[in-house]
């Protein structure tokens, strides 16, 4: 039996021109194991509940895949092929990020350690909430694939609360973001 929520999230995110513009053109680049995820998933959703506009917040949307060459040539060639696929503002708001490399700069960037990925959908696991860590990808024949390792619950229950795999240092700076944006969600300690 199909979740609920599940079929809600996935009207959504279809009711998003620019979202879907994005899976589209992610689709068709075919990159390995890829993702769109973090907020331009759950600031949508966010959004929709609390009757805000589509692009409310959004600033960005993540795009992870998942290649075994870490180098940084190649990432890089990804990323130039990435932004000449979309016209503008769009081809300023994809970051693509390979995720077989997080572990190489992540430590330097946030202060915390990060221990290698073996897959784009490992990644969701790692957020710093289950709010935040839902991924979707449009499918060749159109459907499309939610993956949510936390479930839907927090996310449509519009509630923050660090996530219960992984301790980390940015919740509070996360949370604190949140709440000026959406006062509406429920900040758990």
């Amino acid at each position: 039996m199909t979740d609920p929520r599940a079929v809600e999230l996935e009207a959504i995110l279809r009711g998003s021109p620019d979202l879907m513009t994005v899976m589209e053109t992610a689709r068709d680049l075919a990159l390995p194991e890829w993702l769109i995820f973090s907020g331009a998933i759950y600031q949508r959703v966010l959004n929709h509940l609390t009757g805000r506009p589509d692009n409310y917040g959004i600033k960005d949307y993540d795009l992870g895949y998942f290649d075994l060459d870490t180098s940084y040539e190649a990432e890089d060639a990804v990323i130039r092929q990435v932004a000449t696929s979309f016209n503008p503002p769009l081809d300023a708001m994809v970051e693509v990020r390979n995720q077989a490399r997080v572990h190489l700069w992540f430590q330097m960037k946030f202060g915390e350690e990060y221990a290698p990925l073996g897959g784009t959908e490992e990644a969701l696991e790692r957020f710093v909430s289950p709010l935040f860590a839902v991924g979707a990808r449009l499918e060749v024949d159109g459907a499309m694939t939610i993956i949510a390792p936390f479930g839907l619950e927090d996310l449509f229950a519009m509630r923050l609360r660090p996530n219960p795999r992984r301790v980390t240092a940015g919740f509070p700076r996360t949370s604190a973001a949140i709440a000026k944006r959406w006062p509406e969600v429920k900040i758990e300690p």
